[in-house]
């Protein structure tokens, strides 16, 4: 413009009037002069999709021609109402969206807190491993012996599996339920005794570091599981709107399905922590090996043994520095250390780098 203004000059409408008020904005920043101006198509995508033929057929019995210019209030007032479709369809969008990140939100709260509990310095999560280890017992014991159920129809091999498996314990299951008069219950208390007498002795092997040891295995473990349970949120996200062909509400299906997968995620918890800790084991690091004394260390041997005995008996010469009028032309063995630049012991007048070092 003559007045130095900026004039915006658009080639199409936005979905969002928001937009399309922020370019025209451009144009006259803080009371500067400027002027914008758009054009727009029968054909561009928001025309198209809201009503662009019903407006086609108008046109031509109004007399316009191909590629005549077309000013007239209605166009503005339709471009409007077919942006507001759009902005409203955007923000129930948005609103959908925000019930599901709601859901994903209370069980992020959930396991944030249980986190900041563990990496307290001063909180003690003993009593927390126990109750896990306590409920494994319990949920392997139904799992393997059904409530109301004969003796007959236990099944002590996947118990005595899930027990050494989850406890790294081998324990005469299948003698107890041979016992006369057995029920689940008291092989549960027998395996609950097991568990903690086990964690007891665990206790005083370590000493002040089992505390440290088991936070370090359940914030590693609650970790891990978290990351996959994200993960597996977002598949369920990504197909759970297809249950709207079913005739079922996507957000409640969701919703029900994420609590299951929180449970299970809560039990994958509760029996990879008991299993890390049963299985924990302290090794003492290795000592550091003492090197030799080469001094007067003697080689005996014949053939490739005395080859060796030679190679180590020349490696501890060299250490030491030896003068030069001690050294025999020779015998090398008798040179010990030699600069790279020093002249070559065996009298070539050659530096040590460009002779005999070449080889060492």
């Amino acid at each position: 413009m003559a007045a130095g203004g900026l004039y915006v000059l658009a080639s199409e409408r936005h979905e969002s009037r928001r937009i399309d008020n922020q370019l025209r904005g451009r144009s006259g920043r803080q009371g500067d002069p400027g002027r914008s101006k758009f054009f727009l198509s029968i054909q561009d995508d928001l025309m198209r999709i809201f009503g662009s033929e019903r407006m086609d057929g108008m046109l031509k019995k109004l007399g316009l021609e191909e590629g005549e210019a077309i000013i007239h209030p209605w166009i503005n007032k339709a471009l409007e109402r077919a942006q507001q479709k759009v902005e409203a369809r955007n923000f129930d969008i948005r609103k959908n969206l925000l019930k599901y990140d709601d859901v994903m939100n209370a069980q992020r709260k959930a396991i944030f807190a249980q986190r900041i509990d563990l990496m307290k310095g001063d909180e003690d999560v003993s009593e927390t491993v126990t109750a896990m280890r306590e409920e494994v017992i319990e949920d392997i014991v139904a799992e393997f012996i059904p409530e109301n159920a004969y003796a007959e129809q236990w099944d002590m091999e996947g118990l005595d599996q899930s027990v050494q498996s989850y406890m790294n314990m081998d324990l005469p299951v299948k003698d107890w339920a041979a016992e006369e008069g057995i029920a689940e219950e008291q092989i549960t208390e027998r395996l609950m005794e097991a568990g903690n007498k086990a964690s007891q002795e665990k206790a005083e092997m370590f000493g002040e570091m089992w505390p440290q040891v088991q936070k370090s295995v359940m914030l590693q473990t609650l970790d891990h599981l978290w990351r996959e349970h994200l993960e597996n949120l977002d598949h369920l996200r990504s197909v759970v709107g297809l249950r709207g062909y079913a005739q079922r509400d996507p957000l409640n299906e969701y919703k029900s399905e994420s609590f299951e997968m929180f449970q299970g995620l809560l039990g994958q918890l509760r029996r990879a922590v008991t299993a890390q800790l049963s299985m924990v084991q302290l090794v003492n690091a290795p000592e550091e090996p003492e090197m030799p004394d080469m001094e007067g260390m003697q080689f005996e041997g014949a053939g490739a043994d005395e080859d060796l005995a030679e190679e180590m008996q020349y490696g501890a010469a060299i250490v030491a520095n030896v003068a030069a009028e001690d050294r025999d032309p020779e015998d090398p063995s008798t040179w010990g250390k030699v600069g790279r630049n020093e002249a070559c012991p065996c009298g070539s007048g050659k530096k040590y780098k460009h002779c005999h070092g070449r080889y060492s």
